[in-house]
């Protein structure tokens, strides 16, 4: 998800899909401990996408102080 997709979101839809996400990442690390999973990439890719959902949360609690 890029970042401008992700600041037109509104908070509460921010932390429901940076919880989702975290159990992704999860569920995608288990996955690869087990046995290789196709593309080793999308672990990165979740990672990215969580540090972008936290980074715009961070901005947004900056903003309101």
């Amino acid at each position: 998800m890029k970042t401008r997709e992700i600041k037109e979101l509104t908070t509460n839809e921010i932390r429901e899909r940076l919880d989702a996400e975290k159990e992704h990442l999860s569920r995608l690390t288990l996955n690869h401990a087990i046995s290789p999973i196709d593309n080793p990439a999308q672990i990165r890719e979740s990672r990215k996408t969580i540090a972008r959902f936290a980074t715009e949360l961070r901005q947004r609690e900056l903003q309101q102080q």
